[in-house]
């Protein structure tokens, strides 16, 4: 009987990870979806061939090199070992001697932390939008997938150098979203702004010019489907649920993420409000991704009060970074992932502190600080070496037809397409 039990434990535990995982999986809809609609009608095909791209280029580079990257045997906190993982899963034999501790599949384990890989790659496609080369882009994800995040991710969640600093980050709003914003800046910074996105004002600053995106349809359901991912990003990130404490922290990660989705989105809708005289349906979508990620770093102690005022706070946030980016640094952004990866990503590590005894501000602001010299500065290194060799950037008039047209060959509206 006590077999069968430790069998149960483990089946069950397998099981919500696999389901856990394809809702992770799930959010590449949600991403695909969000950047088809806050781009132009004239970059929706290529757009959506990037997300189904990088996706499958993550999954297989994850299982060749990164993944092993991330959880090989090292005993040094900085530099991670190359021990190739995929052999045998676990035994009924092995798991009844563990007495259950093995926990789960070792296939499940590594499809679990294959889609956070392939989630931290979305977040630099829709900030490299519409003025990027297609296979300069898809070559960067074979770096960032490969090496660039397994290393960092295997200094925090590998049992490496961020983990023995008691640098606490539960599902990745360091390891993955202020990854993939660095990652994202880095590119964005060499790649410039899209054509028309900045005019000279008689004063010689630059006059940042709204840019439409094609349909705030599939924005809104991009970002609908990103907070139901969101579930299992964080509520998978428990890694059981099996017994009564591990299916009541589940329980509270789902509370707690959900009502620091609902703050950051109120939030933002009523700053915009206040700042512009309108109510902004993209403040309001960013504000919902913002409350997502800054609840990331610590769903599982806060209350469902103070999980909403850290949602509120990111929400806040994400329209003063949004717009003073533009403005200031003009840096074009077209979905604002750089103000709601990165610079609330920085705000949820930080708020980890007002709820969980066992995290300290200098570790929080050490990993972050640890996380963005690395990521962005392979990042840049990386994007550099693309943009001397194969160059990264459309020509101009390739810009103006498109990238539809110059990357993919076909459009994704063609019926509003004038013909010649």
């Amino acid at each position: 009987m006590e077999t069968k039990l430790i069998e149960l434990i483990y089946s069950q535990d397998t099981l919500f990870l696999l389901m856990s995982g394809a809702l992770v999986m799930w959010m590449a809809t949600g991403f695909a979806m969000l950047e088809s609609g806050m781009v132009r009608t004239k970059s929706v095909a290529e757009i959506l061939t990037k997300n189904v791209a990088l996706y499958s280029i993550a999954c297989i580079m994850y299982m060749f090199m990164g993944y092993n990257i991330m959880y090989g045997a090292s005993d040094n906190a900085w530099i991670p070992s190359l021990s190739f993982f995929l052999g045998n899963d676990n035994s009924v034999s092995e798991v009844v001697a563990s007495g259950g501790s093995l926990g789960f599949s070792k296939q499940v384990d590594f499809f679990f932390q294959m889609v956070f890989v392939a989630t931290t790659m979305s977040i630099v496609s829709g900030s490299v939008a519409e003025r990027m080369k297609l296979w300069s882009f898809l070559v960067f994800c074979v770096v960032m997938t490969a090496v660039i995040y397994p290393v960092e991710g295997y200094w925090k969640w590998g049992g490496g150098v961020l983990d023995k600093a008691g640098f606490l980050d539960f599902a990745g709003a360091g390891v993955v979203h202020l990854a993939g914003a660095s990652a994202a800046l880095a590119g964005v910074l060499l790649l410039g702004a899209r054509k028309g996105k900045y005019v000279k004002r008689p004063d010689g600053k630059l006059q940042p010019m709204a840019i439409p995106g094609s349909n705030m349809t599939f924005a809104t359901l991009g970002t609908m489907i990103l907070w139901m991912g969101w579930f299992g990003f964080n509520g998978g990130s428990q890694l059981s649920i099996s017994s009564v404490e591990s299916a009541n922290a589940v329980a509270l990660i789902f509370v707690n993420t959900n009502m620091a989705a609902a703050g950051g989105c109120m939030a933002a809708l009523i700053l915009s409000r206040v700042w512009f005289g309108k109510t902004d349906l993209t403040m309001g979508l960013n504000g919902v991704l913002a409350g997502l990620v800054a609840i990331t770093a610590e769903p599982l102690t806060p209350t469902p009060g103070l999980a909403t005022f850290i949602g509120i706070v990111g929400g806040l946030i994400v329209v003063v970074s949004i717009i003073q980016l533009d403005r200031i640094v003009n840096i074009d952004d077209p979905v604002g992932a750089i103000s709601v990866h990165g610079v609330v990503g920085i705000w949820g590590l930080l708020a980890v502190v007002l709820s969980n005894p066992a995290a300290s501000f200098f570790a929080q602001l050490g990993g972050i600080a640890l996380i963005f010299t690395w990521t962005f500065g392979m990042s840049y290194l990386t994007w550099k070496i693309l943009k001397v060799t194969m160059g990264i950037r459309l020509s101009e008039l390739e810009e103006y037809e498109g990238a539809d047209i110059s990357e993919i060959g076909l459009e994704a509206y063609p019926e509003f397409t004038q013909k010649l």
